[in-house]
């Protein structure tokens, strides 16, 4: 498991925070037994400790962030809780329990491997927005459902991929009423 801790802004990366923080993920290996890598970020905002992790393992991309008042290290231990529920969350609608029968047959999870650029624009007026984040990656072709799925993981609003039946790219996102949408191109 590669683990990358980058400290931004004022935030002090300290051998021992980031031996805490490689402890600490260890923990998740009982649940997934293939993470590849392991990306933190710390921050220090209003007095918050903020700690972003972004793991990829199994062929999924999780991502939490967590704040706290009092130190980095509670920050840390709350984000790697998050990060666990969010793994049996997953790992429950994989593998889940019917009443009738028992465990689910294993279902195949198409996710997308994403590797990102980011790229910085210089600050603006807020009469003229420009573009100031860039995102790149790899789509793989996979169902609705499994677009919807992913699009959880990472706690976003939408999610854009190709779709596996007419290989054109879609959008799901979640609507108000808690329900999904899909655009597809005409």
């Amino acid at each position: 498991m590669l683990v990358t801790v980058k400290g931004r802004g004022n935030a002090d990366v300290t051998e021992a925070l980031e031996s805490y923080i490689e402890k600490k993920l260890r923990k998740l290996e009982k649940h997934f037994q293939n993470i590849k890598e392991v990306k933190a970020t710390l921050k220090i905002q209003r007095g918050m400790h903020i700690v972003d992790l972004q793991l990829e393992g199994d062929g999924v991309l999780l991502r939490a962030e967590e704040s706290r008042v009092s130190d980095m290290y509670a920050s840390v231990d709350a984000v790697v809780e998050k990060l666990e529920s969010q793994i049996q969350k997953f790992k429950g609608k994989v593998y889940g329990k019917s009443q009738d029968a028992g465990p689910k047959e294993r279902e195949t999870v198409k996710t997308q491997a994403m590797g990102e650029a980011f790229g910085q624009g210089e600050p603006v007026e807020p009469e003229s927005p420009q573009i100031v984040r860039v995102k790149k990656f790899v789509m793989k072709p996979m169902t609705p459902d499994e677009a919807a799925q992913q699009m959880e993981l990472v706690h976003h609003n939408f999610f854009v991929f190709r779709d596996v039946d007419t290989e054109e790219v879609s959008v799901v996102y979640k609507r108000d009423d808690g329900n999904y949408g899909l655009i597809q191109p005409v």
